[in-house]
């Protein structure tokens, strides 16, 4: 099952490298901003980001902390990321190609460990989250942001983005979310929640879901038009969908 997994994160996210990392709502710098400031980053700070994609969240990391390192599974995915830290003029940052568990990391190596739309991919998201546990400091931050439906919704939210994205697991509602990190070890974190927003068949342009399932996908945002069944606060505008994806963002000050 891991070594499928493992198949499936690669195959997705090489092909999904360039669209995921140009897409507007991807990129959107208040959100990014509004984690680095959740976490309280400052110029004395190391951050690890986890699972970190094209490196969006490790480059506005490194605008204020001393130093950033990312680690993604995905060559295609570090690709993106070392061109974006090319064209920012960023120095302060070190990628490393690599799995999450375990993170090949010393204990408390880092005063920052966050993950950003990684969590809904992991077979095993509370080791993971025990693995930043374990690299972050005594008195460091834990930021996880990630797709959270509503407890009543997520099975038809979870069901729908294994269509769209077949390497996806499962997200998880908040309150799950509050008891993995209580799982972990961790303090109750602060929790805020955002919408992510975009259109339907732009969304569809960036994914790779298997041959047959767009439709599907189609067929269910449209039954969610009246009752919003996929918490995706669906709505149509102009003979388009658009949508609105679940997201909370989760902060822990670790004490020992």
């Amino acid at each position: 099952m891991e070594i499928k997994h493992r198949e499936q994160i690669l195959d997705q996210f090489t092909r999904q490298a360039v669209p995921f990392s140009s897409a507007p709502a991807i990129r959107n710098q208040e959100a990014l901003n509004r984690i680095v400031e959740l976490a309280g980053a400052g110029p004395e700070d190391t951050v690890l980001d986890v699972a970190c994609g094209p490196g969006l969240l490790v480059c506005t990391f490194a605008r204020v902390v001393r130093h950033a390192t990312g680690i993604d599974l995905t060559p295609a995915m570090l690709e993106q990321a070392r061109e974006l830290q090319r064209q920012q003029g960023l120095q302060n940052i070190t990628w490393r190609l690599g799995d999450v568990l375990p993170l090949p990391y010393e204990d408390g190596e880092f005063s920052i460990v966050s993950a950003r739309f990684a969590f809904h991919h992991f077979l095993n998201p509370l080791a993971v989250l025990k693995e930043m546990r374990r690299v972050c400091q005594e008195g460091g931050r834990i930021v996880v942001a990630d797709s959270a439906p509503a407890r009543g919704k997520a099975d038809a939210f979870n069901a729908m983005e294994r269509l769209r994205d077949p390497s996806h697991v499962r997200a998880m509602p908040v309150e799950e979310l509050r008891e993995m990190f209580a799982s972990a070890g961790l303090a109750k974190p602060h929790v805020e929640s955002y919408r992510l927003e975009g259109e339907l068949e732009d969304l569809l342009r960036r994914s790779f879901p298997n041959e047959g399932d767009a439709d599907r996908i189609r067929e269910s945002f449209e039954r969610s038009l009246s009752d919003d069944a996929l918490d995706m606060a669906s709505r149509r505008k102009d003979a388009k969908i658009y949508y609105g994806f679940p997201v909370a963002i989760l902060v822990d000050q670790r004490f020992a």
